[in-house]
């Protein structure tokens, strides 16, 4: 096997390994904070973002806790228009 296409998928394995960790820590953290529906649509959120940041010149270095941030952020916009619409109707 040639090297870089050994290296090359060494780091493959270990950046799918990464992104696996990062959302499984991501979708339980939504999970025990949110619920399972929260947890549903973030999950659907980070793999768009990872999507979305997959364009980068070095996909190698892939910054999967940038990926869980902007994640995060959808989360947490959501979740307040949620709590707005609540407060509205009371």
């Amino acid at each position: 096997m040639n090297d870089n296409l050994a290296f090359s998928e060494a780091i493959d394995e270990e950046q799918t390994h990464l992104a696996e960790r990062e959302l499984s820590s991501f979708m339980a953290a939504v999970r025990q904070s949110y619920g399972p529906e929260q947890a549903k649509l973030s999950t659907e959120d980070w793999l768009q973002e990872s999507e979305r940041m997959g364009g980068a010149p070095r996909p190698e270095m892939r910054n999967w806790r940038a990926v869980t941030v902007a994640a995060s952020a959808r989360l947490a916009h959501r979740v307040n228009a949620l709590r707005r619409q609540t407060s509205a109707a009371d």
